[in-house]
């Protein structure tokens, strides 16, 4: 058993080895027009590293089940044939990955993924651009790296047997069965090892990324990784979503996204406020006056009518993931795709924090969970944000205050620190964004019940949190100049309340603080998606690259509707009324005279436009 466990370690090291030095290497290769020093170098490794961990154990577990299987087999030469096959199939799979995504990042500009396939029925296009001695030095070093590693791991392949014509010696029967039980208790911890810890968060290509420079996190990458998760992260698997015919789509959506134009009204008393937008976890209208009730957010009521609030706003999803691309990069959701997940797609994707930031403001984003869950990390840098708070920051203490991390009350403390301390000696403005955790399953808040329904407490919490929040930046000399958006990511099916009918996207938008002119109640049509056209509308600033953004006080703001998708189908809200469509069946569920080509339309429309970033 020895022998077998220090093959498998040894096995387990050298990949991890391997694919940490191909760091630097991938590096030296990209190096031009991107400075960094040799401490950047050592960054990288160790940030990537664990990717590279979780990698090696995926390319572990076949040679883990076949020593497992040996343990009860008399011949051990069986193994040894197969382990060497699996050693040539990883030795090419290595090369291949590393040499490819080192020689093909100076064309495309982000790393290893099924992006590579899409060329295959293209390849004399492809191949145009490189000379015959490029192709040939790189298929000579794919072949080369190939043979030492496969040589390098069969030497690490447990070979003492072979020397004695084949025969292994048959360990008693208690020793076999005590490597068998040490070796079925290891495989829980290859699993945890292999999605990236016990955390809700899995393993994922944004959890390396360290750095405002994208080169520095882009060679952070297991490149082997990135290939193989993007198969069922691409654009390439998003439905096309044919419902109408092209010219008949565009009929359909014809000035339905077309919002430039001056704002007909000015709602801020300064157009370069400090921004704190609030993303408040799962907080629709069910639990807000929109559904009548007064009692369970009465600071989000009261702020509600002491600023400006958007009585018609719905969500575009049911997901936080969904909903945080609607609100800071302006983009409808899909029925069935997660954009934050395409690291390829999200580099391209408009945002707050990278307009703002063209316009000298500095940006941070705040959560209290895991910021690697679905992504977040990876979005958040490759859209432009500058700094991000985590459950990382806090201590151990406040990370054990929520079942997703820190509780709500104090990140909202955290929040207060940073929106209130002295400026830069700049005075550039500030982009910091929130999201909160606590009003989400299993329910649980450091506070004592005040509802008996367990939910309706959590959002009770939620808005103690918001009304303290608030409180305390009122008596601060930043709230004057302070623009406070409230909106949440996505609402939740509670009791009745489901997808066909219009209350479950239904959602408050407020925008509050002494940056705010006046009260006033907009009963305008839109969703999250188009926050970030009115705002950046109400702050004279560009926003045509939002492409499905629409700044609804513009002059040319002339289709309001509202688009709510979730798994099975999507919610169309027009001024004539709600309807709901079901994917499956492929026919309207619920309808009240509004649009459904116009829903179809738009998801097509979206759809398209993805697959073509």
């Amino acid at each position: 058993m020895k022998a077998r466990t220090l093959y498998l370690l040894a096995f387990y090291l050298f990949t991890v080895l391997v694919l940490t030095l191909g760091k630097p290497v991938f590096m030296w290769c990209n190096g031009e027009g991107h400075a960094f020093a040799a401490a950047d170098v050592l960054r990288v490794m160790g940030h990537g590293l664990t990717l590279d961990l979780s990698t090696a154990l995926y390319l572990l577990a076949v040679p883990f089940l076949a020593v497992l299987v040996s343990i009860w087999l008399h011949r051990w030469k069986p193994v040894r044939t197969f382990l060497k096959l699996w050693n040539a199939l990883v030795a090419t799979a290595l090369s291949l990955a590393l040499v490819a995504d080192a020689s093909l990042y100076s064309f495309w500009g982000f790393k290893l993924d099924y992006s590579v396939f899409q060329y295959i029925d293209t390849t004399g296009d492809a191949f145009a651009s490189v000379s015959a001695g490029y192709l040939a030095w790189r298929l000579v070093a794919v072949a080369g790296l190939a043979f030492l590693l496969y040589k390098a791991y069969t030497w690490l392949t447990p070979c003492e047997h072979s020397r004695r014509r084949g025969v292994k010696r048959v360990e008693p029967l208690r020793r076999r069965l005590l490597s068998t039980a040490a070796m079925l208790v290891a495989m829980p911890l290859m699993v945890i090892g292999i999605r990236g810890g016990v955390s809700v968060s899995t393993t994922n290509v944004g959890q390396v990324y360290f750095s405002q420079d994208h080169f520095l996190n882009h060679a952070a990458v297991n490149p082997l990784f990135s290939f193989l998760a993007s198969f069922g992260k691409s654009a390439a698997d998003v439905p096309d979503y044919r419902f109408l015919g092209d010219d008949e789509c565009r009929e359909v959506l014809s000035h339905a996204f077309f919002t430039e134009g001056q704002p007909a009204d000015t709602l801020l008393r300064t157009p370069r406020p400090d921004i704190v937008l609030v993303v408040m976890e799962s907080c629709g209208g069910q639990f807000t006056e929109i559904s009548g009730r007064s009692d369970i957010t009465p600071n989000l009521n009261r702020l509600a009518h002491e600023g400006i609030y958007f009585t018609q706003c719905y969500a575009n999803s049911w997901r936080t993931d969904r909903g945080l691309v609607s609100i800071l990069s302006g983009w409808p959701a899909l029925p069935k795709t997660s954009i934050m997940k395409m690291p390829s797609k999200v580099r391209t994707m408009p945002s707050l924090a990278r307009s703002l930031g063209r316009a000298g403001y500095t940006s941070t984003f705040v959560y209290g969970g895991d910021i690697d869950f679905t992504n977040t990390r990876g979005y958040l840098l490759d859209t432009g944000t500058a700094a991000i708070v985590s459950e990382d920051d806090f201590t151990l203490v406040e990370r054990g205050t929520s079942k997703w991390g820190v509780c709500d009350s104090i990140t909202f403390s955290r929040l207060l620190q940073i929106v209130t301390q002295p400026a830069a000696e700049d005075g550039a403005p500030r982009f910091t964004t929130l999201l909160t955790l606590s009003s989400h399953e299993p329910w649980t808040v450091p506070m004592p019940r005040h509802f008996d329904d367990e939910i309706l407490n959590a959002f009770y919490y939620l808005d103690r949190c918001i009304g303290q929040f608030v409180s305390e930046l009122r008596k601060t000399p930043q709230w004057d100049n302070t623009l406070l958006i409230l909106l949440p990511d996505h609402g939740i099916k509670y009791q009745d309340i489901d997808e066909t009918k219009a209350l479950r996207s239904h959602i408050p938008m407020i925008w509050t603080g002494g940056a705010v002119k006046s009260p006033r109640t907009v009963e305008r049509l839109c969703t999250q998606s188009d926050l970030a056209a009115t705002l950046l509308g109400q702050m004279g600033l560009p926003h045509g690259d939002f492409t499905f953004s629409r700044d609804i006080f513009s002059t040319n703001y002339a289709r309001p509707f509202a688009l709510h998708t979730h798994a099975d189908g999507f919610a169309i809200i027009t001024p004539a009324g709600f309807s709901t469509y079901d994917l499956q069946s492929q026919q309207a569920v619920t309808s009240t005279a509004s649009d459904i080509d116009l829903g179809k339309a738009v998801i097509q429309t979206v759809a398209r436009d993805l697959k073509q970033r």
